[in-house]
């Protein structure tokens, strides 16, 4: 038996999320088992390190699957990128130990958010980006997000409800990247909660609008409520950027 663990580039666009549903066949998780088990002849069934909503891409997604079939490697992902939608890449598959899983390894992610903030949209990027016509005061949304960086209680920042799983995730960074019309946030956490970097993300454009005063974030993250936090940014504009382990 090998495990095999895989790194994937996906579009979202098209698709109801990464994790496999019994009311659609338009799921990243499912497309990928579907070719593999098709090209081992067996039953395949990844393990995503973590799921992605709908609409939401990835450049470096994490997975790994176990088989008893002993294909060559680079056979494989030829194989498998030929039958895949043009949408959903395998960019390499290794061999790792029997006992690696790509979500409960996972030691640390990267998610980056793109915003598209000019007079005239970009057809290009519609696609890719939230687009954001009103001029955003950056610097405001980066006084905000240090108040997010370090360990934290997320509940204002997730919609995740119940009260018997932790919210209390640790934030190491957000790093903006301006260029032109383009901004992009960076953000580097050991993990990160249901829509939780699509509420912050939605919060600092709040900021950015001058909707919410940067040290507000102070106070929403203490409130531990959804309802003070800003609105759930739209899943186009994420990328899962990084998966450490």
């Amino acid at each position: 038996m090998r495990n095999i663990k895989l790194s994937l580039q996906y579009d979202g666009t098209r698709y109801d999320g990464w994790q496999k549903q019994g009311n659609t066949d338009k799921t990243i998780q499912g497309k990928i088992e579907t070719v593999l088990s098709q090209i081992l002849n067996e039953n395949i069934e990844i393990n995503g390190s973590g799921r992605t909503d709908s609409g939401v891409h990835a450049y470096n997604q994490v997975a790994n699957f176990y088989t008893k079939n002993n294909i060559d490697l680079e056979e494989l992902i030829k194989k498998a990128n030929f039958n895949l939608p043009n949408d959903i890449v395998i960019k390499a598959a290794e061999i790792v130990d029997e006992s690696f899983h790509s979500r409960f390894n996972v030691k640390g992610k990267k998610y980056l958010y793109r915003i598209w903030n000019g007079k005239i949209r970009n057809p290009f990027l519609e696609r890719y980006c939230v687009y954001q016509m009103e001029n955003l005061d950056v610097n405001a949304m980066k006084i905000a997000a240090k108040y997010l960086i370090g360990e934290h209680d997320f509940s204002s920042f997730t919609s995740l409800k119940g009260k018997k799983k932790s919210k209390v995730r640790t934030i190491y960074s957000i790093n903006f990247n301006v260029n032109n019309e383009l901004i992009e946030i960076l953000f580097y956490g050991n993990g990160f909660l249901y829509n939780m970097v699509r509420i912050i993300s939605g919060t600092l454009l709040d900021v950015g609008l001058g909707e919410i005063a940067s040290e507000d974030v102070i106070e929403i993250l203490n409130k531990k409520d959804r309802s003070f936090a800003g609105y759930t940014a739209p899943a186009k504009g994420l990328f899962l950027y990084e998966v450490e382990y």
